[in-house]
């Protein structure tokens, strides 16, 4: 499957690497096509890695990822151009995080989430909230003594979640739906969760998981 991954980062990276490791062929785009971070990701073994802008990692993939920063988004998606989503699953896997005073903060709450602003963006595309609750170096083939983690997931495309979910199982994970994607307030918020309960000890591996009987 074409994979394109908006976003240079560490998480557009993981999650490159990770579809690379599961027989994807995946495009990173950054605002610029000569972005370092990508060139050298791509050297790093060409087979099945490719650069470009975020116009080309648009058109390229069949999936789309958002990977950017969440504050950034919105311009991410204009310049990847709105009618190269179209139709498309597109997996936000953004949280709209700012930092005051060096402690992170969510922005927006119920009815303007990041989640929901991608919909509202992108309506003829098929969103689905994932990979924002876990820090990137878990994201592929997380490994925990306690078992698997689970990923948590919103959308309003069923058969979009069921493709994004088959995803998340290659990925070595669990898959909690959550709902439409109006529900993306309480994923991100998952998130904040996570990054204050790392920075309490400095521990950073770690993962939810939804036990039930």
């Amino acid at each position: 499957m074409k994979i394109g991954i908006l976003g240079s980062g560490d998480v557009a990276r993981s999650l490159g690497e990770g579809f690379v490791s599961a027989g994807d062929v995946v495009m990173l785009g950054s605002r610029d096509k000569k972005n370092a971070k990508i060139e050298a990701w791509v050297k790093n073994s060409s087979h099945g890695r490719s650069g470009g802008s975020f116009n080309d990692a648009a058109q390229f993939g069949e999936i789309v990822v958002l990977a950017t920063l969440g504050t950034v988004t919105e311009e991410a998606i204009n310049l990847a151009g709105v009618a190269n989503f179209d139709g498309k699953i597109v997996i936000d896997a953004t949280n709209p995080l700012e930092f005051v005073d060096n402690r992170p903060r969510l922005v927006g709450g119920l009815g303007s989430s990041g989640g929901e602003r991608v919909q509202k963006l992108l309506p003829k595309a098929r969103i689905v909230k994932c990979f924002n609750t876990v820090g990137h170096a878990l994201m592929y083939q997380p490994k925990f003594t306690q078992g698997k983690p689970d990923m948590f997931i919103c959308g309003d495309d069923i058969a979009a979640k069921k493709t994004v979910a088959g995803i998340c199982d290659r990925f070595g994970w669990g898959v909690v739906d959550c709902g439409g994607i109006s529900s993306s307030h309480y994923l991100e918020a998952m998130c904040l969760v996570w990054v204050l309960a790392g920075f309490q000890d400095n521990h950073w591996h770690q993962a939810f998981r939804l036990l039930r009987q």
